[in-house]
């Protein structure tokens, strides 16, 4: 275990204390308010922890304080991770981001798109091309979520059992097949739709690697880059750590939910969001990312490969908010936001309508855990806490523009 420790005062770092007050309190007032459990927020300046505040409780009803070593599940969070371990791959030469997905995973080999209809009544054509392994990293592969309640393929998903975007008792092989038995939203590589492609991007790695999703994470970047809390599962010595998940009430307010069951290594190893980390843990991640592929004398990946992950991918150069409204693409804050690799990234700071810096790039859970890199300025920053709220909100665009007035030089 490891904790996360301020190591800088936040003036020498350039950034100004008192706004780093008024960012602490506004979250504060979140908690006072029942809105929030708790929570831990740091924000690092070249590499360094210069602000750091836990606040609250992660676990409410047994009195137990947010502490810089409690435990989150970071949820969608596990995309990027999953990404940087399929980068491996492709640098080792053992996958091609122009691999056709099928030919590691065979039941991807025929892709059926949507034509019309909808239930029994769908219509369906032969894609005109394979799906890519380069459209699983990047969300254009055609596929979908089951609770987006958007579209008829949406209602397919559901009817296969996929509202939590894996059968009952099924593995991730196993559920790698429904996927691929499903038709395609639209033709792979001509849209973004946020998906269960990360799902299947993890399969590929068990594949390619011959080894459990896991063990790979595990020997390939969590123990290189000393993420001592991170992975699949928690001990027993870790599961006191572990933050209470929470909901939304009708009123805004939070109640325990369950949550991942974290307790005992999971049947079903999720690369779109199945892990747990520390504070910690996600800091050696982005400082990964940030330093472009080295951390502490160990390299990863080249640095051209961290480049080209955070540049934005999507068809035309557009942002995310281009390609229809579907409930992801109308996510606050996604306009002037393009697609990197696994990643978001800042294309447009003005249309983003928020505090950001071009090239910014980063992820959240869907427990309202976020982090990002902002190269311009050489700032890392995460906010983890644990409540998966009914509606979208304002509280990362709250955080962006705190942490951005509070950079001084």
């Amino acid at each position: 275990m490891a904790q996360l420790r301020q190591e800088v005062d936040p003036g020498e770092a350039g950034l100004d204390p008192k706004v780093l007050d008024r960012l602490d309190r506004h979250f504060a007032h979140h908690v006072d308010e029942g809105h929030l459990p708790g929570y831990l927020v740091a924000v690092s300046r070249g590499g360094r922890v210069a602000h750091l505040t836990t606040y609250g409780h992660r676990d409410v009803a047994a009195g137990l304080p947010v502490e810089s070593d409690t435990l989150y599940r970071i949820y969608s969070m596990t995309k990027p991770v999953t990404t940087i371990a399929a980068l491996l791959l492709v640098e080792e030469g053992r996958l091609s981001l122009d691999d056709p997905v099928a030919r590691h995973l065979p039941a991807f080999a025929d892709p059926q798109v949507y034509v019309g209809g909808s239930g029994e009544e769908i219509r369906t054509r032969p894609a005109a091309g394979p799906i890519l392994i380069r459209h699983l990293l990047t969300h254009t592969a055609g596929l979908t979520f089951a609770f987006y309640h958007s579209h008829p393929v949406d209602a397919l998903y559901r009817a296969a059992g996929l509202e939590s975007s894996v059968p009952p008792g099924a593995d991730l092989a196993e559920t790698i097949d429904v996927y691929a038995s499903l038709p395609l939203q639209f033709e792979p590589g001509t849209e973004w739709n946020y998906s269960v492609a990360t799902n299947v991007l993890g399969r590929v790695i068990e594949v390619v690697s011959g080894q459990p999703l896991d063990v790979f994470f595990a020997e390939r970047i969590f123990g290189p880059l000393a993420m001592t809390d991170a992975g699949f599962c928690v001990t027993d010595e870790q599961a006191g750590r572990l933050a209470e998940l929470y909901g939304e009430t009708g009123d805004g307010r939070i109640e325990p939910i369950p949550g991942l069951p974290l307790h005992g290594r999971p049947r079903f190893l999720s690369g779109s969001g199945g892990m747990v980390a520390s504070a910690h843990d996600v800091h050696r991640f982005m400082e990964l990312l940030r330093r472009r592929g080295e951390l502490d004398g160990t390299r990863l990946l080249a640095a051209d490969t961290v480049d080209l992950m955070t540049r934005n991918h999507l068809p035309g150069g557009v942002d995310m908010r281009a390609f229809g409204s579907r409930p992801a693409h109308d996510e606050p804050g996604n306009e002037g936001v393009g697609f990197g690799l696994g990643v978001s990234v800042v294309i447009d700071p003005a249309r983003t309508k928020t505090a950001t810096g071009l090239g910014m790039y980063g992820w959240s859970g869907v427990a309202t855990t976020t982090f990002w890199v902002d190269p311009s300025r050489d700032l890392t920053v995460q906010f983890l806490t644990q409540v998966r709220p009914r509606t979208s909100h304002t509280l990362f665009q709250d955080l962006k523009r705190l942490v951005h007035e509070a950079v001084a030089v």
